[in-house]
């Protein structure tokens, strides 16, 4: 199983690319595609779900030209868009029945599948509610249900955590996590903590193009040496701003303690700390060239 995406580029405007060079080759697991808004993580998603084609580069897989032979991953894909909307007046039931037909699930396979994932995302005492009064939450456990209808080899998640509570947060992590197995789930959001908490192996994008990839491990160590922690007096705060890449500011005892991310401390006083994924990819984004246009 293997998703191949090669010097992929989509143009919107003769001087604007929403995606531009960008190659990565996706193997089973939970891949988190980590960016800040507008890096063109949906660009991608779009181009993989086969909704949008690509400017230029090719998507391959098994082998096989997407843009040439569509089918072959539509019937493999599982697709949570970041705008994902139901028919309010539905129940759950009846919406999955609808999306299964789209899908081609014969009645009998998709009764019996609809049961299944009603138990797998938590929502089988709601199940003849009418949409319209779902909770974010609750909503988003439908979205991942039709994507799932088909057992999908691949499974596309795009900002699927934006605007849930923690609680909820946690739990549709958790479900990830669990459909991982033996397909690729990619993951795209711009909240470092759902990728920490999910994800193998991250890809980090920005202005359109890939930054880097690297487990989250790899990622950790590559900031050794380069995140301070620092007390400085409230009034130089808005200075230090503006000299240093700052990841954290908190209030002690009447100081500020300030988290920096450089390769060298930026002052006599200040104290190495250890490193936390969201200091790496501050790190990143933010080194020349990957700063989005």
């Amino acid at each position: 199983m293997n998703l191949r995406i090669d010097h992929a580029g989509k143009r919107y405007r003769s001087d604007f690319w929403g995606l531009r060079e960008f190659s990565l080759e996706l193997k089973p697991g939970v891949w988190g595609l980590l960016g800040p808004n507008g890096a063109g993580k949906s660009t991608l998603m779009r181009i993989l779900a086969t909704i949008t084609p690509p400017t230029e580069g090719t998507i391959t897989w098994n082998g096989v030209d997407i843009r040439r032979k569509p089918d072959v991953i539509r019937e493999v894909l599982g697709y949570l868009p970041q705008d994902f909307g139901v028919y309010p007046n539905l129940n759950v039931v009846e919406f999955l029945e609808y999306m299964a037909a789209i899908k081609g699930l014969d009645a009998r396979s998709a009764r019996r599948r609809i049961d299944e994932l009603l138990q797998m995302t938590n929502l089988t005492s709601a199940g003849k509610r009418p949409l319209g009064g779902y909770s974010g939450g609750m909503r988003q456990r439908v979205g991942i249900a039709q994507a799932l209808l088909n057992d999908p080899r691949l499974l596309i998640v795009d900002e699927p955590t934006v605007g849930l509570d923690p609680e909820e947060r946690v739990r549709f992590r958790n479900l990830l996590m669990d459909l991982s197995g033996e397909r690729i789930v990619l993951l795209s959001t711009h909240i470092v903590s759902d990728v920490e908490a999910t994800a193998g192996q991250i890809a980090l994008i920005n202005g359109g193009r890939l930054v880097c990839t690297a487990s989250p491990d790899d990622l950790l160590a590559q900031m050794t040496g380069k995140v301070w922690e620092w007390l400085v007096p409230a009034e130089n705060l808005p200075t230090i701003k503006t000299q240093f890449l700052t990841s954290s500011v908190l209030r002690r005892n009447g100081r500020i303690q300030v988290r920096v991310v450089d390769a060298k401390p930026p002052s006599a006083d200040a104290e190495p700390a250890l490193p936390n994924l969201e200091d790496a990819y501050l790190f990143h984004i933010h080194q020349p060239g990957g700063v989005a246009a």
